[in-house]
């Protein structure tokens, strides 16, 4: 059983940065393309950004969505069993709960309505405002 904590949340002016992190247990977090996903209020829980599994033919691809391509970053520390999620120019439209989640197959179409996500963590709430 994997077991995942996101931490690095918080309020943050529009134009700033934040850095999330999520902490694996349990289990190798290199096992698992690992995917951050948001939620905001009345808004679907979307795709946000994920990494391809260590030892895949993928290995090292990255995939963004639409929203936050040039701005958000993904990276694993293998070493630490951890991922993170480097955030840029943030905007008051980022605001959410973002979680972090591990899926046994390939980051893909990034899709929570389809199923995306074996394992999820808590979440840890994300507040872009002046």
């Amino acid at each position: 059983q994997l077991l995942l904590v996101e931490s690095g949340g918080g309020l943050v002016e529009p134009g700033g940065s934040l850095r999330l992190s999520c902490t694996g247990s349990g289990s190798t977090l290199d096992e698992y393309a690992m995917g951050w996903f948001r939620q905001s209020p009345g808004k679907q829980r979307e795709g946000v950004a994920c990494i391809s599994k260590t030892g895949s033919s993928t290995f090292g691809i990255t995939k963004y969505g639409d929203s936050v391509r040039g701005r958000f970053a993904i990276s694993r520390d293998s070493s630490k069993n951890m991922v993170f999620l480097q955030m840029t120019d943030l905007k008051p439209d980022d605001t959410g709960v973002y979680y972090c989640a591990a899926d046994i197959g390939y980051c893909g179409a990034l899709s929570y309505t389809a199923g995306w996500g074996t394992y999820w963590g808590q979440g840890t709430q994300v507040t872009v405002s002046s």
